[in-house]
């Protein structure tokens, strides 16, 4: 059972985009405060995808304790709610350990529902739901993307247009009550009374445009090998379709295609730092919009540490 709320105890967030340094200075932090990790990367859950996640080592995960890393299989759904769930009951061993969580990871729906919560489930009928995945076959993403732009901008823009799960799920919600996803997600946040976490201090890392496209480079380039080709090849022999959410996420979906013939590997390894620089834009964008994050820049871990000792003290001031 998740833990009653609001959490009165410490929790650190430590947020910002694909390949800016969240590992590294994560397991510095969780050594130096005694801290357990909670991921909060929507595809970080996944078994046998290791490469293209950028998990943590085993060795790094010796070190430091990882919650909510390969709890399930690549062809099982995972979603917010689902995250808010385990993550809670994460927060809460923790805690009884008497140690902090350190939640930290770039998937911003995973955050802001987390600590503003989740808009009540909403049914959606098969009338709605068939249609939509029919014209997806007959006239693909580009033409719904298109839709549901005109629906629900602010939805878009948190959306990528591979992204067909959550692309059919923002036109199910407006079709099915006539109100955008953006509104519904909005309305939530006003009417959650408390907030769930007493005590929770959000770190963001940030640098410039051109250091983080240096760092999104080198990780691509060093992503593109035989060993992802080989941990791909292997998850399509298992069966694990290329048309799953796990398998169309980034990374594993331009090696997909470089297997298929469609691209060869210079051509997969252009397009996949393309595509990570236009998610960590959209990364950014969606954090900017939270609140009270503290940012800093990814070489002043003097900084980020200064922080959280003042936190904690005012924590223990408090007490």
């Amino acid at each position: 059972m998740a833990p009653p709320l609001p959490v009165i105890d410490p929790v650190l967030v430590l947020i910002g985009p694909t390949a800016i340094g969240k590992t590294a200075l994560s397991l510095q932090i969780a050594e130096t405060y005694q801290c357990e990790i909670i991921s909060m990367d929507s595809v970080q859950v996944y078994r046998h995808m290791d490469i293209g996640t950028a998990k943590a080592s085993r060795e790094e995960r010796q070190r430091v304790v990882h919650h909510l890393i390969d709890i399930v299989n690549p062809d099982e759904q995972y979603d917010a709610a689902r995250f808010v769930h385990d993550a809670l009951i994460a927060v809460e061993k923790i805690h009884a350990c008497g140690k902090i969580p350190l939640i930290t990871g770039g998937t911003g729906l995973y955050l802001s529902s987390l600590i503003s919560g989740l808009f009540d489930t909403i049914e959606v009928s098969n009338e709605v739901r068939d249609p939509l995945r029919q014209r997806l076959q007959l006239e693909g993403r580009e033409a719904l993307y298109r839709e549901l732009t005109m629906l629900d901008q602010v939805s878009s823009q948190r959306i990528h247009i591979n992204d067909t799960q959550r692309l059919l799920r923002g036109l199910e919600i407006y079709y099915s009550t006539g109100i955008p996803w953006s509104e519904h997600l909005r309305r939530q946040k006003e009417s959650m009374p408390h907030p769930r976490f007493s005590r929770i201090l959000l770190l963001g890392l940030t640098c410039s445009r051109e250091t983080l496209i240096d760092r999104i480079e080198r990780r691509s380039l060093n992503m593109m090998g035989d060993e992802f080709e080989q941990e791909v090849t292997w998850l399509l022999d298992k069966g694990y379709s290329e048309d799953l959410p796990a398998m169309r996420s980034i990374g594993y979906r331009h090696m997909v295609r470089c297997l298929a013939g469609t691209w060869d590997r210079e051509a997969a390894t252009s397009a996949l730092i393309r595509d990570t620089g236009q998610y960590a834009k959209r990364q950014m964008t969606w954090f900017r919009n939270q609140q009270q994050v503290q940012w800093h820049q990814i070489d002043h871990t003097k900084d980020v540490c200064a922080a959280i000792d003042l936190f904690l003290q005012q924590k223990i001031s408090a007490d």
